[in-house]
């Protein structure tokens, strides 16, 4: 039986053997995608090189993303739901289609030697049915067929599942999806609505999805073709892993022995789905802290803020919170330790910060508490106390009280929309749009921070940022308050590096040349052999700031202005917060 390291091992090596550049897994945190808090999908990294953009490492590439849905988080703790999981994915930019593509899915997924060795008889597949927007996908059908799959095990659905698109806008298409019988006689031949109910009953689950991106949309709607036709497959490694090992879920697999087996000790009786949802959301909870994400109230760390709550909730269903929380957080980080070890946040800063969340969560419970008795509104409660509905229906069962569900759920509904229109126009590197001000800000940006190591210290490191039309902010790490002279000093570094007309420049480079120079990189990321790195420098070639960046900025620091520092302040042990703007 094949674990789930050796799972990967064998994607990566037998997508490498077929020319692709194994890439590194990108943040949580999207840098190009303007719709979502955290990236949810292995392709969202690479939407502009998927709408004609070059890639650096060329037009085949494969790698293993982490990702995070926070959309299912009540569903979590069933079979299929989890809030962080990593996607095995291959890309082909304009390089090899349908059927290069098809092939090698069929290959890696059956093949014994080098592949997952599953059974072909338990195979099923999906094609897009057509629609006004495109044809039906007759060519992958007859691929499937021309390798053996019956044409009665491969159904025509509608864009509802067979349409992938990240979102509103940017690159989509018709997609083929691979499905895997889990029933242990097997099911057999069986007709399209057979195939929807066994879908339904997780009797046969999807386990691999290749999309044909050759179309564009934008504001909801199919504009047109791309400039290239692209592929983007992708497999999660927890249903994976589960189907290989013959489990039911992911959950039952060596990717969460250890944790459940953390669990086991401090829990003083038996719930699966408190233990499931224990589990997930403090692996979930470490990755995203990993990426510099601290819990908060609003946007990403709100996101984080939950989890863990939701997850100290349960925990004190089973046992102790605090002890079970802590450990099961120390035994995330140790299992994913090759994960973690280049994260912008340590470990122990990881485990330290999941820790007082827990003590000001149980604080806030006895608050909640008293305002329960009270006979407080359930949804002030929790979004005013961070009382969880769970809790407050618990609660008012064992008083005879009944809470209005349908008047929570609705209320929920709003607040949600307005934090989703919130959370629009998130970007990694902060910006809000791609504005005129917004850019000039960016560029800002940069000369803050080499300011911030040349007058304050030169160990300073970026460790978050958010770029609006209005104002940029910039988080550092720094273990104390910045004085008054060194503020003002490096404000007028800033602008004394504006008005010297220094221009901007991209250059793409090795990696290992861009960090002998000294170019300013990501605290903790992972970077590909070839790099971008801009450049604001004189005419001599002096750089005043070289940093790892996707753009975009501007030509020229003369279009500036003047630099303000409006704020510093502390959010988080050992890291400092800058607001400024361009006057």
């Amino acid at each position: 039986m094949l674990s789930a390291k050796e799972i990967q091992s064998r994607f990566l090596a037998f997508f490498e053997k077929r020319g692709h550049a194994i890439i590194p897994s990108a943040s949580l945190i999207p840098e190009n995608d303007p719709s979502v808090l955290f990236n949810t999908a292995g392709m969202q990294p690479l939407v502009p090189y998927l709408l004609g953009e070059n890639h650096p490492m060329g037009n085949r590439l494969a790698n293993i993303q982490k990702c995070v849905r926070t959309g299912d988080l009540d569903e979590v703790g069933d079979n299929t739901h989890f809030t962080l999981f990593f996607m095995m994915g291959n890309w082909s930019l304009g390089d090899y289609f349908k059927q290069d593509a098809i092939k090698w899915s069929h290959e890696f997924l059956t093949n014994k030697e080098i592949g997952l060795g599953l059974d072909v008889k338990r195979l099923y597949v999906t094609v897009f049915e057509g629609n006004d927007d495109a044809p039906l996908d007759n060519e992958s059908k007859e691929i499937w067929m021309s390798l053996g799959i019956p044409e009665n095990r491969i159904y025509t659905l509608g864009a509802k599942d067979n349409w992938w698109s990240p979102g509103d806008n940017g690159p989509c298409g018709p997609d083929t999806e691979m499905f895997y019988d889990l029933t242990e006689d097997g099911i057999g031949d069986i007709s399209k609505e057979e195939f929807i109910s066994h879908c339904d009953k997780q009797n046969i689950v999807e386990i691999w999805n290749d999309v044909f991106m050759e179309y564009e949309k934008k504001d909801g709607k199919v504009v047109g073709k791309l400039s290239s036709k692209n592929v983007d497959t992708g497999s999660g490694l927890e249903r994976i892993t589960a189907v290989v090992q013959g489990v039911k879920t992911g959950y039952d697999t060596d990717l969460f022995t250890e944790i459940f087996n953390t669990i086991k000790k401090h829990k003083t009786k038996d719930d699966t789905k408190s233990e499931r949802i224990i589990a997930d959301h403090i692996r979930a909870s470490v990755f995203m802290i990993a990426d510099g994400v601290l819990p908060a109230n609003s946007d990403r760390g709100y996101i984080v803020r939950r989890l863990l709550r939701r997850a100290t909730n349960y925990a004190n269903n089973i046992g102790s919170a605090h002890v079970l929380i802590t450990d099961t957080a120390k035994t995330v980080c140790e299992i994913y330790k090759d994960w973690l070890i280049t994260s912008p946040v340590k470990e122990q800063d990881i485990l330290n910060t999941i820790e007082d969340e827990v003590l000001k969560f149980e604080q806030t419970l006895e608050k909640g508490m008293k305002e329960f008795l009270r006979g407080e509104d359930p949804f002030v409660l929790f979004t005013s106390y961070g009382f969880p509905i769970e809790l407050t229906i618990e609660l008012a069962q064992e008083s005879g009280q009944k809470i209005d569900i349908e008047a929570f759920n609705a209320k929920m509904k709003a607040h949600q929309e307005l934090s989703r229109s919130g959370s629009e126009q998130k970007f990694k590197g902060g910006l809000a749009n791609h504005n005129e001000q917004t850019i000039k800000l960016h560029t800002a940006h940069h000369l803050l921070l080499a300011a911030l190591q040349e007058i304050v210290s030169p160990e300073i490191k970026q460790r978050g940022s958010n770029i609006t039309e209005e104002r940029l902010r910039m988080d550092f790490n720094f273990e104390r308050k910045l004085t008054p002279v060194e503020i003002k000093a490096v404000e007028d570094k800033v602008n004394e590096e504006i008005q010297k007309n220094l221009t901007v420049v991209k250059r793409e480079m090795p990696l290992t040349e861009a960090t002998a120079i000294g170019a300013q990189m990501e605290f903790g990321a992972k970077y590909p052999e070839t790099v971008s790195i801009y450049f604001i420098e004189d005419q001599n070639g002096h750089a005043f700031s070289k940093e790892f960046c996707g753009g975009p900025h501007v030509e020229n620091t003369k279009t500036l202005g003047i630099f303000k520092i409006q704020k510093e302040e502390s959010v988080a042990a050992g890291i400092r917060r800058i607001k400024a703007v361009l006057l």
